[in-house]
C-alpha cells in the first residue's frame, strides 16, 4: 500500500499539470484563430438557416457585398433584409468554407480571404454555387464581428 501512495503522490501532481498546460494550450487563442471562429460561427449559421444568428455576427454598421446583391448592405438591419431575401429562414441553403487565408492587422482587427460553396436549394435540389469572399473582422466589446463582408461568385480554373 505504501509504494501506491507514493506513486500517486508522483503521478497526481504531473497529471495536474499536464491538465493546467493543456488547457492553458487550448484556451489562449490569438486574433487569427478568434477571428476565423467567428468566420466558422457565420457558415455554421447559414448552414442552420438563421437569420437572426447570422445578423448578431455582424458590426452593428458593418458593411456587406452580398453575393447576390445589386446594393450596398449597411448595418444589421440591412444585413437581416439580404438574408431575409435570399429566403435563407428554412431554405436548407449551406455554407461550407473551402479554403482561406489570414492576414491579423492588429489585436483587433483581421482580414480573413478564401473560397466557400454555397449549396442552395432549388425545386428540391442541391444547386452548388462556389463563391469567394474578403472579411474584415474586428473586436467590438471584446466579441469578435465581422465588419465588411465582399462575396463574389468565384471564377472556376478552365481545364
Amino acid at each position: 500500500m505504501k509504494r501506491v501512495g507514493n506513486l500517486s503522490v508522483l503521478v497526481l501532481p504531473s497529471l495536474v499539470l499536464l491538465a493546467v498546460m493543456f488547457m492553458a494550450r487550448t484556451s489562449i487563442a490569438g486574433p487569427a484563430e478568434d477571428a476565423n471562429a467567428a468566420l466558422d460561427r457565420f457558415s455554421a449559421a447559414y448552414t442552420a438557416n438563421d437569420v437572426e444568428a447570422l445578423v448578431q455576427l455582424y458590426a452593428p454598421n458593418a458593411i456587406l457585398l452580398g453575393t447576390n446583391s445589386p446594393v450596398i448592405s449597411e448595418g444589421r438591419e440591412a444585413v437581416r433584409a439580404y438574408f431575409t431575401n435570399l429566403k435563407l429562414a428554412g431554405s436548407g441553403n449551406k455554407n461550407e468554407i473551402q479554403d482561406r487565408r489570414t492576414i491579423v492587422v492588429n489585436d483587433n482587427a483581421v482580414v480573413a480571404t478564401g473560397f466557400y460553396q454555397f449549396t442552395r436549394m432549388s425545386d428540391g435540389k442541391p444547386v452548388p454555387a462556389p463563391a469567394r469572399f474578403t472579411v474584415l473582422l474586428t473586436k467590438v466589446g471584446g466579441q469578435w464581428l465581422i465588419a465588411h463582408q465582399h462575396s463574389s461568385p468565384r471564377a472556376m480554373p478552365k481545364n
